[in-house]
């Protein structure tokens, strides 16, 4: 027997290893891409809009509480849509003094000023509806507002 009988054993021994690691591989790589596919992002429950957070809101009330919900925003839908308006409109234009050439450090602080005046202008007006629904609704549904998002834990839950 000679050297060159010796080296087809370890070749072949290293061949099975080499193709073992390779089958491993390509499976690792299959499953991270039928995870990707699969797993579908989180819902958002964010969005800009106030009457689209309520919608999300008032589906997880209780029936007559998301009634109740409802028929308030619905009687103050004026008032919250121009609070709204107004702030949106103050942020968009925080957008547009970011993009101007030359930048107004002034222009930018006096439309900061008044999208915080716009953001609480909006606020007191629907927290203000919120109050007179929180008055009306039971206290099921008042818990429901108290843990939204639903998942959130409570305050007394994270000590």
């Amino acid at each position: 027997m000679s050297i060159a009988h010796a080296f087809p054993a370890i070749e072949r021994v290293s061949s099975r290893w080499l193709l073992l690691g390779s089958l491993a591989l390509n499976l690792f790589f299959v499953g991270v891409a039928i995870a990707m596919v699969v797993r579908a992002p989180a819902p958002s429950y964010w969005d800009r809009n106030v009457f689209v957070r309520v919608e999300r809101l008032a589906a997880t009330l209780p029936p007559t509480d998301a009634g109740i919900l409802r028929d308030e925003i619905n009687a103050n839908r004026a008032a919250i849509e121009s609070a709204q308006t107004a702030y949106h409109t103050a942020q968009d234009h925080i957008h547009d003094v970011l993009r101007q050439e030359p930048f107004d450090a002034e222009a930018m602080r006096a439309a900061m000023a008044k999208t915080r005046a716009a953001r609480l202008t909006s606020d007191q007006t629907v927290q203000g509806v919120f109050a007179v629904i929180a008055s009306k609704i039971s206290p099921a549904g008042r818990q429901a507002l108290a843990n939204w998002p639903p998942g959130r834990k409570r305050v007394s839950d994270k000590r």
